[in-house]
C-alpha cells in the first residue's frame, strides 16, 4: 500500500554499493591489502605491487596464480560472491584470507577497474572493466598466465572521502604496514612493491628468518631468538626478540594465526609477562610470533578487516605463550642464575686471624661548609658539558638576544655571554636543590618549586622550533661517521624529517639503499647516541597523528629535547640552575612542557599555614 506519509524506502544499488564500500575500502591500502590476499588464495608465488600517487592515482597487483574463466571474472564482481565458502558452516573451517565476497564490488564501487585474467587451460584471457559500479568493457585478450588488476582514481566519485585521505607519504606508510603484515607470514612467496615507478621491496622466496632481516634491516638479525612449541591445543613457532634490544617505542610486534595478521591485547599480557623484571616496565619487546590452530576453534568474522579473531580457549594459551618464551630466555641465559654446582668458585677474603685489630675509618668535614651559598664549584651533575654550551648552538636563534659572538672564547667569557651573567642584569639562582629533581627559591606569592628536567625540555624545544624555521644551527664533524640502516616504513618517514634534522645541525649523507652516513651532529651533542636518536625521532614522527610540517617540527624538536635534556636525579650545578631560570623566562610558555605537563609549582603562604595551623 502507498502512503505519501511514507518516509523509509530502499536504496538505489548504486548507493547501497558506496556506503558498503566504505566498510571494506577506507584507504588506498585497504586495496593493497584485498588484492593481495586474492592473489595468495589464488596459489601464486609471485606478487607485483606498483602504485602512483600512493595508490590515489593507481594501484595495480600482478599474480601468476590460477586466474579466472570469463563466467567466474564477471560473477566475481557480484556482491557477496565468492569462491571461498557455500555455507555458514564453512566459516569455521576457512583456510584462506578472503572469504566475505565483497572486496571487488566494493572497489569497483568507488574506481576505475580494470581486470585481466587467464587460466593454464585457456589461450586466451579475459578482460573486465567497471567504473563506479558499471559494467563498460568485457572482451577476450591475449594476457599472461594469472590476474592483473589495476584501480585508477580511488573514490574518484565519492569527493569527500578523497578529500580525507592524508598525503601521499603518510598513505604509503600505511600501504608499508599492510604490505609487511602480509609478506612477513608468507616467505614462501616472492614480492615486488613500487611507488611511482621506484622499488621499496624486492622480496625474493626465503625462509621466515630472512623474511624478517629483509623487511626491518641486518640490525635486527642479532636481536632475535627463536621459539617453537607443539601442543594439542596450538602450536606457537617464530621470534622474539632479546631483552637488551627492548625499547619504549618502535618495537615490532606481531601475531599470526593461520597465517593472517591479528592484534591480539590479550596474548600481548602473556608476552610481557614473560618479560617481568627481565626488562623495564615501561619497555616493550619485539616478537613474531605465529598460532596454528584448529581452524573450528576460532573466530575471524568478527570485524571487518578480519584483525580480531576469537579464540575458544584463549585462556589455556596464554600460559603456553608465556612458557615458550621463558624457555627461550632461560636457554638464551638471559635470566640471571647462580649455579650452586659450580666446584671453583671464587675465593672470598676473610679476615686472617692475626689481625687483632681494626680501625675505625676517620670521617672529616668542613665546619665552615654552607651548602646553601652561591659557589663555582663543580657539582655532582654527571653529564659531561654544561648546560651553558647548549645556547652556544642557537647563538643566532636565541628567542630574544640579536647579539653575534664568537664561538671559542674562554671558559668566562663563554659563560658570560651564554647564560648573560653580566653583574647588573641577571640574578644567580639563590636557592636550593631538592630530590636531585626541583629548583626550590622564594618567589613574591611563596615558594616556587621548578622541576629542572621539564623546564630544560621547554628552553631546548623552542630553541629547537626556532633552529628549524631558521634553517641554520651549529654542527660539529664526527671523526668516525655513525651508519644509520632503515627499514623501508622508517626511510618513508626519514624522507619527511631529513631536511628538519639537518636544520638543527644533522649532517647526513646517502649510503646505500635505505642506509645513510651520520658525518656531523648538532653541536655538543657529543654523548647522544646519534643513530638512536634518529631511529627514535622517526618513530615520534610516525606518531604525529598529522603530517602537517609544523606537526613534525614540533614532534621532532620535543623528541630532541628530552633526549638531551637534564635527568632527573641529578644534581645540576648553581650556573645550570641559573641558566635553567633565566632562559625559562624568556620562553612563550613558563607553565607547561610541550607534551602537557606541569614546570611549576608555586606554594603560597595559604598552603602553608594551612598545614601548619
Amino acid at each position: 500500500m502507498q502512503d505519501s506519509n511514507n518516509i523509509i524506502h530502499v536504496l538505489q544499488d548504486s548507493v547501497a554499493n558506496k556506503i558498503a564500500a566504505g566498510e571494506v575500502v577506507q584507504r588506498p591500502a585497504s586495496v593493497v591489502k584485498e588484492l593481495v590476499e586474492n592473489a595468495i588464495d589464488a596459489g601464486a608465488d609471485k606478487i607485483i605491487i606498483r602504485l602512483k600517487d600512493a595508490g590515489r592515482t593507481l594501484i595495480q597487483v600482478i599474480d601468476n596464480g590460477k586466474g579466472m574463466s570469463p563466467t567466474d571474472a564477471v560473477t566475481a564482481f557480484d556482491r557477496h560472491a565468492t569462491s571461498k565458502i557455500q555455507t555458514a558452516e564453512d566459516l569455521f573451517s576457512l583456510h584462506t584470507m578472503g572469504f566475505r565476497g565483497e572486496a571487488l564490488s566494493s572497489i569497483a564501487a568507488v574506481s576505475h577497474i580494470k581486470m585481466d585474467t587467464r587460466r593454464k587451460e585457456d589461450d586466451l584471457g579475459y578482460r573486465i572493466s567497471f567504473t563506479g559500479g558499471t559494467l563498460y568493457e568485457q572482451e577476450f585478450v591475449n594476457c599472461s598466465l594469472g590476474t592483473n588488476i589495476m584501480v585508477r582514481d580511488l573514490f574518484f566519485n565519492i569527493p569527500a572521502r578523497r578529500k580525507f585521505l592524508k598525503s601521499n607519504e603518510t598513505e604509503f606508510r600505511n600501504i608499508l604496514n599492510c604490505f609487511q603484515q602480509i609478506a612477513l607470514v608468507y616467505p614462501n612467496i616472492a614480492f615486488e612493491l613500487y611507488n611511482n615507478d621506484a622499488i621499496a621491496f624486492e622480496l625474493p622466496i626465503e625462509n621466515q628468518h630472512q623474511r624478517i632481516v629483509s623487511l626491518f634491516g641486518k640490525r635486527i638479525n642479532q636481536q632475535l631468538l627463536r621459539i617453537n612449541v607443539e601442543t594439542l591445543l596450538v602450536n606457537i613457532s617464530g621470534f622474539i626478540g632479546l631483552p637488551e634490544f627492548a625499547q619504549k617505542r618502535n618495537a615490532n610486534q606481531y601475531f599470526f594465526v593461520n597465517g593472517r595478521y591479528i592484534q591480539h591485547p590479550y596474548f600481548n599480557r602473556a608476552v610481557s609477562a614473560a618479560y617481568e623484571k627481565i626488562i623495564p616496565q615501561d619497555h616493550r619487546a619485539s616478537y613474531f610470533i605465529y598460532f596454528e590452530v584448529d581452524p573450528s576453534k576460532i573466530d575471524v568474522n568478527i570485524h571487518p578487516t578480519k584483525t580480531e579473531v576469537k579464540f575458544e580457549d584463549e585462556s589455556s594459551i596464554f600460559p603456553i605463550i608465556t612458557a615458550v618464551i621463558k624457555e627461550a630466555l632461560g636457554k638464551a641465559n638471559v635470566t640471571p642464575s647462580i649455579n650452586f654446582d659450580q666446584e671453583d668458585a671464587p675465593s672470598i677474603p676473610i679476615l686472617n686471624g692475626d689481625i687483632e685489630y681494626v680501625a675505625p675509618p676517620k670521617v672529616s668535614y668542613n665546619p665552615q661548609y654552607n651548602p646553601f651559598a652561591y659557589t663555582n664549584s663543580e657539582s655532582s651533575y654527571s653529564s659531561k658539558k654544561s648546560i651553558d654550551s647548549w645556547d652556544k648552538l642557537y647563538k643566532n636563534n636565541s628567542l630574544d638576544n640579536n647579539t653575534e659572538t664568537k664561538i671559542e672564547t674562554s671558559d668566562d667569557e663563554d659563560r658570560q655571554y651564554n647564560l648573560d651573567y653580566k653583574e647588573n642584569e641577571n640574578t644567580k639562582f639563590c636557592g636550593f636543590q631538592l630530590f636531585g629533581k626541583f629548583l626550590v627559591q622564594a618567589d613574591v606569592n611563596g615558594i616556587k618549586i621548578t622541576n629542572h628536567q621539564r623546564a630544560h625540555i621547554r628552553i631546548l624545544y623552542e630553541n629547537f622550533v626556532s633552529a628549524m624555521t631558521k634553517n641554520h644551527s651549529a654542527s660539529q664533524k664526527l671523526l668516525f661517521p655513525e651508519i644509520l640502516e632503515l627499514s623501508a616504513i622508517e626511510n618513508s618517514m626519514f624522507a619527511e624529517i631529513r631536511e628538519d634534522l639537518c636544520s638543527i645541525g644533522f649532517m647526513i649523507e646517502d649510503f646505500g639503499k635505505n642506509a645513510y652516513q651520520i658525518i656531523g651532529i648538532p653541536a655538543q651533542m657529543e654523548d647522544c647516541n646519534p643513530v638512536q636518536l634518529i631511529h627514535d625521532t622517526i618513530t615520534a614522527a610516525q606518531e604525529t597523528p598529522n603530517a602537517l610540517v609544523e606537526d613534525l617540527q614540533e614532534t621532532i624538536a620535543l623528541d630532541m629535547a628530552k633526549h638531551i635534556s637534564t635527568r632527573k636525579g641529578n644534581t645540576i650545578s648553581t650556573e645550570d640552575a641559573s641558566y635553567i631560570m633565566d632562559s625559562l623566562k624568556k620562553c612563550s610558555d613558563q607553565i607547561y612542557t610541550p607534551d602537557g605537563k606541569h614546570i611549576s609549582y608555586v606554594l603560597t603562604e595559604q598552603e602553608i599555614n594551612k598545614h601548619l595551623q
